[in-house]
């Protein structure tokens, strides 16, 4: 019989030294500082929300100081203006139309009227310290709401007291007249005169002193029975005038 050999594998188990307990240590914590490294990049960066100040919402005492004394300016001005348009009172411009006559006029089957017409306007300023500055004047004529011409007129200054009369010269040229207005148009042809409205549309400017107003200006005269022959005489008209804002 052969003799069987046992071989007997030993191990030895050492003590661990402190030099292998320190390598460990750092291997784990720079394992997580790595992990946290990879965390942050995996993650967007946190945004810090920070509450309000409630110092920076409460306006500086100089801030409203300055409103404070804006206020009370514009209150002030308005004060003195109301005490002095009162003081003045200031009158309504009077505006009449003195002159009005037509030349080449026709009017087509198409309802298409063609003429030069010549308007003289009289304006009055009746007050005695209060001026006036025109400074975009539009004048309009019309038939029965539908305008045949419009041009503008060169802007003035009327003074307080002062008589302006404008000569106007307007010619329409081709201009529609629609629906039931071309009959009433060919009726007032037989009839001799033609029976039209005078628009005048102004931004001015009231003067009081060293005050200064803008207003718009609107006067609408009409109607005027212009005669188709120069032999008849045309008839003064009033305007009716209105100052609004």
């Amino acid at each position: 019989m052969h003799a069987t050999s046992n071989n007997t594998l030993r191990i030895r188990c050492q003590k661990s030294s402190p030099q292998t307990h320190l390598s460990i240590q750092h291997l784990l914590h720079h394992k997580t500082v790595q992990k946290q490294k990879n965390n942050r990049a995996n993650y967007p960066p946190t945004m810090a929300i920070g509450l309000p100040n409630p110092m920076k919402s409460q306006p500086p005492a100089v801030v409203r100081c300055v409103a404070l004394v804006s206020l009370a300016l514009i209150i002030f001005a308005t004060v003195i203006v109301i005490i002095i348009w009162l003081a003045v009172q200031p009158k309504r411009l009077n505006y009449s139309v003195e002159l009005g006559s037509i030349s080449g006029y026709n009017f087509t089957n198409d309802h298409l009227i063609t003429a030069n017409f010549r308007f003289v306007l009289r304006t009055e300023n009746p007050n005695n310290r209060v001026s006036f500055y025109y400074d975009k004047i539009v004048v309009k004529v019309s038939y029965e709401e539908q305008n045949l011409c419009a041009d503008n007129v060169p802007p003035f200054y009327q003074r307080s007291g002062n008589v302006t009369r404008l000569d106007l010269n307007m010619a329409a040229k081709d201009a529609a007249v629609h629906g039931g207005a071309a009959e009433d148009l060919e009726r007032e042809q037989e009839s001799g005169d033609l029976d039209v409205e005078v628009k005048l549309r102004a931004k001015i400017r009231i003067k009081i002193g060293l005050l200064r107003v803008h207003r718009t200006l609107k006067v609408v005269c009409g109607p005027l029975k212009v005669p188709f022959s120069s032999s008849k005489v045309f008839k003064r008209v009033r305007c009716d005038v209105d100052t609004g804002d």
